[in-house]
């Protein structure tokens, strides 16, 4: 299973930041021997006075070390995203210096200027607010043509949203579960176009990943499923309550077997109810045989006994004389 590992801003200093200035890099150029980047500010003034890196101190160049330096705009873009607030703050202080010096405003480009603003340059900061678009994902749409227009049931569907960039997929997904009442038993997924989305991504991600290019809402859908977890998971349960009645009745009836008379017809019933009368295995005996198993003709009679039943039982008739009443096999005299 994937496990999202966060790293702190800190972690990656060392990989962001100058070591002969101390700040983050800023126009960060790399030597060519080497790979070492600096600022460019820094290390063109300290080549000026030495030819060789200021880290592993490879020669740069013989006679003329600025020839063997390049700007590395992959990495000064990469600190520019990880570093919030960097490429605001850069460009508003270059455009106070050209403020102050119209002279030098003639050179150079409109980020050397300062005149690139945050969506120019992609740059999303946590505090931006995004605009998106969430609908519904309709399978059904996927193989088919690509129509020009769309029909209005689609249009109607699509809501609009304007959320911090540092809002989670996971937060945008109980915010749909809220407002459409989605039970616990089915689970929302957030997608761009057909891909699903991790929890833990943020707005910012997004449109990093997907290279947002911010000419319109940032394109979301969802999709609505069963939770396949609980399903199997009450599955089971069925099962198991169903194999456990099984062998519930098995063992009932296997009971019903081992305690019924010899020669007994085997009936569907295992025990007689307490308001049935027990039928004699003779029935041709005295008229004074009841279903209480008294002794019949000098033969004593069991009774299974009913659950409603005490264990002693009385004989009726003959004024009250005692008699013999057998119980599970054992006789024993009442009176």
């Amino acid at each position: 299973m994937h496990r999202t590992t966060r790293i702190k801003i800190t972690e990656l200093n060392p990989h962001l930041m100058c070591v002969l200035c101390g700040g983050y890099f800023i126009d960060a150029t790399t030597i060519i021997e080497c790979l070492h980047s600096f600022c460019k500010m820094c290390i063109v003034r300290y080549l000026e006075t030495s030819k060789y890196c200021p880290i592993c101190d490879v020669q740069v160049h013989k006679t003329k070390p600025l020839l063997n330096i390049r700007s590395d705009k992959t990495l000064q873009d990469i600190v520019y995203k990880l570093v919030p607030g960097l490429f605001k703050n850069e460009m508003k202080r270059r455009r106070d210096f050209y403020a102050e010096h119209p002279v030098d405003a003639s050179n150079g480009t409109n980020e050397d200027r300062g005149e690139v603003a945050d969506e120019d340059k992609r740059i999303i900061t946590d505090d931006e607010i995004i605009s998106l678009s969430i609908e519904f994902f309709d399978q059904s749409r996927l193989g088919g043509a690509v129509e020009d227009k769309q029909s209005k049931d689609q249009v109607a569907n699509k809501r609009y949203l304007q959320c911090p960039a540092a809002m989670t997929v996971m937060h945008l997904r109980k915010f749909l579960r809220s407002k459409m009442d989605i039970p616990n038993t089915y689970q929302v997924e957030v997608m761009y176009e057909d891909e699903p989305l991790k929890d833990y991504y943020t707005l910012m991600d997004i449109a990093y990943i997907y290279t947002w290019r911010r000419n319109g809402p940032l394109p979301l859908k969802y999709r609505v499923r069963p939770n396949c977890k609980k399903m199997k998971v009450s599955h089971a349960q069925q099962e198991g309550q169903n194999s456990a009645s099984r062998s519930g009745q098995e063992s009932d009836s296997a009971s019903d077997k081992a305690g019924s008379p010899a020669g007994a017809p085997s009936t569907s019933s295992s025990l007689p109810s307490p308001g049935t009368p027990a039928q004699s295995p003779h029935p041709h005996g005295n008229s004074n045989n009841n279903s209480s198993g008294c002794t019949v003709n000098g033969t004593p009679t069991a009774t299974a006994p009913s659950p409603s039943r005490p264990f002693t039982q009385f004989c009726g008739g003959n004024g009250g004389k005692p008699r013999k009443v057998s119980l599970n096999g054992s006789s024993t005299s009442s009176g």
